[in-house]
């Protein structure tokens, strides 16, 4: 057996260096400030103290002994209709409320201070119409007769118009977009202006003659001359039209865009490279109707979101899913809803995915340009039915009657689904007369016929200062999610035989406050070191683990963050992108104690190589010595690093980040690893056949 020696080519980062060195200054002058005002004590509170010299600690690797191989499910995402993260986030249309489901009023207030967003938020909620009358309160008029889509459209008479502000654009790039019209009378002619300023040179106009008696779609075109996160969209009828105009409804996006997507967030999440997406809730679910999401897209009806705020747009449903999840080369994990839903609703969604166009259900697919079955495998059915903030929030007696019609009907449908069952370990059941039970336990003991894996939700809602405390939030409560269910396999006869392994499909860490919209809240380094010793816990407990959603993806408490013009990722979504991309599949034993450090290993599919992924939570420097058994080494091989002196250190789009992987090459053998502190270290060391 060779021992292991790693050093490391050197290598420079101007761009990181010139960064890390302002931001060294600003701190130093925030300290300069702060010197007379907090005392040593507080300051030293901040988090854990620094220490000179480095600490030595020491595992064994035994490559022999392997466990069940690593699901690559575990490495899902999720995305839920809520705050920013499909509008706003993945979804590519500029304008808010492009249907007018707010009445257009003289009184312009559209944006709300709701549930810890700012009403002056980078991406603040939207509680009224965004549309400005630019003429006479009068002029415009909201008109339910014969509605172009929802319960009204706007009438706008000659000289008069609207206009929506707070746009993001950026210079010479270039914008495309519709609008529906319908003159009044025989004909009118309408003015649509992008501005990018005030002058009257600062924006580009387009001028419409509306000639028909019903809606006629026109086409839109402009570029930006300028960056702005102000720019504004304009709608006039002119003051020597014949009549006034309906406008029935309008969209403007980047011309990059892919299939209505945003293409900057699309280029990350492709990154980031996740197997399964859960869609589209969370709470969000149990009061959603599908059939509204699918059609066209702009007679799609706009709703109230059932669950969080806003309006619900309809414009991304099961077929843009469906688009989406080929794009990023993902599965799609679709949720039933068995809040306010019913099982012929279930089964009816799983036949316009996977019927044949012989059904009622695929036959609304082939027209909705779609004949080949979408071959949907994984399916929620409901979400969080334990809780009583839930639409539909039920007992577990009668819910367990629910899950197994909904499950019975859809598997009518389509008998190759797998089903994924609402769980809750730390949830009792209150209903039953003197008896509490688990929400877990009794949906094992009541529908284990009728569940492929069973669901469990955490977050760890705490910002701890003690960073591997801070970190061990979410070890811990995987472990306590695992061992609950080997528990429950042990006292459950009905499990006798039967596989039955968690799917976490919703973990993560959330708090306050939400910049990126609704639950948008910022991740620092910390909060990354604890999603990959989250990863870390999930490969120790593979045996019954095969699922796991990091909630959500984008914005809503998301490891991606965007603003209207620029996309970055979080430090979060480092980890799980260094992870997915690079860590193993087959678990290796690692033993010895090792702490504050957090170690794990695993055999590339392959076995050409061993991965072992290390996490740093303090803000020393450690030496970590490796007894490894049965693999030798070539002494070749890379480690990627994600690190910074500051556990607070965050990104932001738009800017260049402060944390990033470093890739570097590994060469030479010992038994010694230097970690950095505050880390995450991921070697891929190349072994001998």
């Amino acid at each position: 057996m060779l021992p292991l020696r790693l050093s490391f080519v050197p290598w420079k980062n101007e761009k990181q260096l010139r960064c890390k060195v302002e931001r060294i200054i600003d701190m130093f002058r925030l300290h300069l400030v702060c010197l007379g005002l907090l005392t040593a004590s507080i300051l030293a509170g901040s988090h854990q103290p620094a220490a000179a010299a480095s600490q030595q600690k020491t595992v064994t690797i035994e490559a022999g002994k392997t466990g069940e191989p690593i699901s690559k499910y575990i490495y899902g995402q999720f995305i839920e209709h809520l705050g920013r993260c499909i509008y706003g986030g993945i979804w590519a249309e500029m304008l808010e409320d492009r249907k007018f489901y707010f009445p257009i009023t003289p009184q312009y207030d559209p944006y709300r201070a709701s549930r810890g967003v700012a009403k002056d938020a980078l991406l603040p909620v939207v509680g009224a119409s965004p549309w400005q009358i630019t003429a006479a309160p009068d002029s415009v008029t909201m008109v339910k007769k014969d509605s172009f889509v929802g319960e009204h459209t706007p009438l706008i008479q000659p000289g008069s118009g609207i206009r929506q502000l707070d746009l993001g654009l950026v210079k010479n790039k270039k914008y495309v977009g519709y609008i529906y019209l319908k003159p009044q009378q025989l004909s009118t002619t309408v003015m649509i202006s992008l501005h990018w300023g005030d002058k009257p040179e600062e924006q580009k106009d387009t001028q419409l003659l509306v000639v028909a008696n019903n809606y006629s779609r026109h086409t839109l075109e402009f570029t930006a001359g300028a960056d702005t996160l102000k720019g504004k969209l304009e709608i006039k009828v002119a003051e020597a039209a014949m009549g006034p105009c309906f406008i029935g409804t309008v969209s403007l996006m980047p011309a990059d865009n892919i299939n209505g997507m945003r293409r900057d967030t699309l280029g990350l999440l492709k990154e980031l490279n996740a197997p399964i997406y859960r869609w589209p809730g969370g709470n969000f679910v149990s009061g959603y109707d599908w059939r509204d999401g699918i059609g066209d897209r702009d007679r799609r009806p706009p709703r109230q979101n059932p669950a969080w705020t806003g309006v619900e747009h309809n414009d991304f449903g099961l077929d843009e899913l469906i688009a989406f999840c080929r794009e990023v080369g993902a599965e799609p994990l679709i949720t039933v809803n068995t809040g306010l839903g019913d099982a012929y609703s279930a089964a009816q969604e799983v036949e316009y995915a996977n019927g044949s166009v012989d059904t009622i259900g695929g036959r609304w697919r082939a027209q909705n340009g779609n004949p080949e079955p979408y071959n949907v495998e994984w399916w929620c059915i409901g979400n969080e039915m334990y809780g009583r903030w839930q639409l539909g929030y039920m007992q577990l007696r009668h819910y367990t009657l629910k899950h197994n019609q909904v499950a019975e009907y859809m598997r009518k449908v389509d008998p190759k689904i797998k089903l994924i069952a609402v769980g809750a370990l730390d949830f009792l059941d209150e209903g039953t007369p003197n008896e509490k039970r688990g929400w877990s336990r009794g949906m094992l003991e009541q529908c284990a016929e009728k569940i492929d894996l069973i669901s469990e939700h955490f977050y760890c809602r705490e910002e701890l200062t003690d960073i591997t405390k801070h970190i061990a939030q979410i070890t811990d409560r995987i472990k306590e999610k695992a061992e609950g269910h080997r528990k429950l396999r042990k006292e459950l006869p009905v499990l006798e035989g039967r596989d039955i392994r968690i799917a976490m499909d919703e973990w993560n860490y959330w708090y306050r406050p939400y910049v990126y919209g609704e639950l948008g809240c910022i991740y620092r380094l910390r909060d990354g070191l604890g999603i990959a010793a989250g990863i870390h816990e999930y490969a120790r407990n593979s045996d019954i683990i095969t699922m796991a959603h990091y909630a959500q993806t984008v914005n809503v408490i998301g490891c991606i963050k965007t603003t209207k013009t620029a996309a970055a990722f979080e430090t979060t979504g480092l980890a799980l992108k260094l992870y997915r991309n690079n860590f193993g599949t087959l678990p290796v034993a690692v033993t010895g104690d090792a702490e504050p450090l957090d170690v794990a290993a695993a055999w590339t599919t392959d076995r050409k190589a061993l991965t072992i992924g290390i996490v740093n939570p303090t803000e020393q420097e450690h030496e970590l010595a490796i007894d490894l058994k049965d693999a030798q080494l070539t002494g070749k091989g890379r480690l990627w690093l994600i690190a910074d002196t500051d556990p607070l250190a965050y990104n932001e789009p738009g800017k260049e980040p402060n944390v990033e992987i470093e890739e570097k090459p590994v060469t030479g053998i010992s038994n010694k690893l230097n970690l950095p502190p505050l880390s995450i270290s991921l070697y891929k060391l190349v072994t001998r056949n």
